[in-house]
């Protein structure tokens, strides 16, 4: 392939906005500057620096980021900062999206890709695809409240019963709760429905691709392969 359709497939602008990168010597392969932009380059693991920052070629791109408070999943924010601004601004060019979304104040995993059939894979509530969160409550949680989120509650605009897949308590106001669904505020509307209240959410695991431990807040990482691996594997 050649160099300036690698760079444009990275995110790195339009052809003529790479060209004018690899003829203006921004670019380097193997630590040599590359500067004609029609060379014909082996795309099977290729590394290469763009302004001094190093890349790997992707088809497509999968990465996490562990999403802070105060930002919302749009490229359009309304109110608050977007997820996408804690992005590299090649992957936000190249188009990835989030795979579902956490509300402003939730914090901890979010996927995100430019592959359409991930997304809609990850993201349908079909898939029953298990999500746990660790949620901190304004009230004491008590029995009867786990037992009515695992035997199921009733939401507003909600034809059927809303369940918990499994509801444990972490602290007299902490809960770890894994839903299957993805419907609007959910976790918070089903801690409200038993009568108590969500003051922190925090969303550690998605199938079973856990948040890792060492990516701090506001960081993000590519997803290695044993990591898709992990995902699906619950």
């Amino acid at each position: 392939m050649q160099l300036e359709r690698i760079l444009q497939s990275q995110g790195f602008g339009s052809r003529k906005t790479c060209r004018i990168l690899v003829r203006g010597g921004a670019v380097r392969i193997g630590g040599e500057v590359v500067d004609d932009p029609f060379a014909e380059m082996d795309v099977d693991g290729l590394n290469f620096e763009v302004a001094g920052e190093t890349w790997s070629y992707r088809a497509k791109a999968y990465l996490m980021l562990n999403k802070p408070a105060g930002y919302e999943c749009s490229r359009e924010p309304r109110h608050h900062p977007s997820v996408f601004a804690l992005l590299p601004v090649p992957l936000v060019h190249r188009g990835v999206q989030s795979v579902g979304r956490l509300d402003e104040d939730t914090t901890g995993l979010l996927l995100f890709t430019d592959d359409g059939p991930f997304i809609h894979r990850w993201s349908s509530g079909k898939k029953q695809t298990p999500k746990v969160y660790d949620v901190h409550t304004k009230h004491p949680v008590d029995d009867s409240q786990i037992q009515r989120l695992l035997d199921g509650v009733i939401l507003h605009d909600e034809p059927d019963t809303v369940t918990a897949a499994s509801c444990q308590q972490k602290g007299e106001t902490i809960l770890q709760l894994t839903v299957t669904e993805g419907k609007y505020h959910q976790v918070k509307r089903m801690v409200a429905a038993v009568g108590n209240r969500v003051v922190a959410l925090h969303r550690g695991r998605v199938g079973g691709l856990s948040l890792p431990a060492d990516l701090p807040s506001g960081q993000w990482r590519w997803l290695a392969d044993q990591d898709l691996f992990r995902l699906a594997d619950y």
